[in-house]
């Protein structure tokens, strides 16, 4: 079988420390939480697919927690392909929460994922694969993808935050004509294009047509899609005008703004939706972007990953409701917004 994604993000445990503005502890505690982009981009497939299809490596140290790793099995443990290092510790992270400000820091050293980790194990040459990195470090790793032969995947390239500057643009121009789709949030868009970080709809229709003008993907067949928190996401190919899709707690779904717990992980989670939704439709990446949203939904409504049940009828459900539900309801509101 075809493995249809696999990503190059990593997995992490995420610690969390909390103080006011003024920097005093405030006594919240929150357990270490298994976390990491590679981790929420699988899950966001995974809403979609089965898990012998998906496939993401995990540098498994000494310290893995029993109940993360059993968290993980309930997934499918197809997915995760572990390796193992008992002289190290598994990558990890502190998330300080300074009042309304997070900060991020690695507290152990990470390992990265290459397309040259795929090589003797089953994911090889999957059909799409997913890397959350440097313009400079993603040229790196499209070079190593067309060394093998044979193997023209799907590349979803996703930038990393802090890389998100005008001095990582040439890099960006030069990795853009092997890139499928290139999908920065609103504020990584408007910072790589020197533009004023004020987020509109205009603003971000404007910087995915920039992007288009450099050349995205083989003979500009490639997309952007700017993820964009509540607006939506932007989607627009060069061969057709630009389209939002809705997030799927808009106003009218959030009741009480209650369902929108914590955000962390979503722009992950889109994108491995995204993969799915692609697999899904053949490709059509405007179809992709409502399964990209649904996955989004589930990942944003709790501290951490959503929860997977399986019912008598051996029907999944995600945080007790259908994936598909939402992505007809999704649909069903988009056409209205067309018309």
């Amino acid at each position: 079988m075809t493995i249809q994604f696999v990503t190059f993000g990593m997995f992490i445990i995420d610690e969390f420390s909390f103080a006011d503005e003024q920097g005093k502890p405030t006594g919240k505690t929150v357990a270490p939480q298994i976390g990491g982009g590679g981790t929420y981009a699988i899950i966001g497939a995974r809403i979609w697919l089965p898990p012998d299809t998906l496939g993401m490596i995990i540098d498994r140290g000494n310290d893995l927690p029993q109940d993360m790793q059993n968290r993980l099995l309930t997934y499918g443990s197809d997915i995760w392909h572990f390796r193992d290092d008992t002289n190290r510790l598994t990558t990890r992270s502190r998330n300080s929460y300074k009042g309304q400000f997070r900060g991020f820091e690695y507290i152990t050293p990470r390992i990265r994922l290459t397309p040259r980790d795929l090589e003797r194990t089953r994911l090889t040459r999957p059909a799409s694969v997913h890397f959350i990195c440097s313009p400079t470090r993603a040229l790196q790793i499209v070079s190593e993808i067309q060394e093998v032969e044979e193997w023209n995947p799907t590349t979803i390239f996703e930038p990393i935050p802090d890389r998100c500057i005008p001095e990582e643009l040439p890099s960006l121009k030069a990795v853009l004509p092997h890139i499928t789709i290139l999908s920065p949030n609103a504020e990584e868009a408007l910072s790589l294009l020197s533009l004023p970080l004020i987020v509109t709809k205009s603003a971000v229709e404007n910087a995915a047509s920039e992007f288009l003008k450099m050349g995205v993907g083989k003979e500009n067949s490639g997309s952007v899609i700017i993820r964009s928190g509540a607006l939506g996401a932007y989607v627009m190919t060069s061969d057709k005008k630009g389209q939002w899709i809705d997030a799927f707690w808009s106003s009218a779904e959030n009741i009480d703004n209650l369902m929108v717990v914590d955000v962390t992980g979503a722009g992950n989670s889109f994108l491995g939706g995204l993969a799915a939704g692609l697999s899904i439709t053949n490709g059509n990446v405007y179809e992709a972007a409502l399964y990209a949203s649904v996955s989004a939904s589930f990942t944003v409504q709790q501290l951490g990953l959503p929860h997977l049940t399986v019912g008598s009828n051996g029907v999944e459900e995600w945080n007790q409701d259908s994936p598909h539900r939402r992505l007809e309801a999704l649909r069903q509101r988009q056409d209205r917004n067309i018309e």
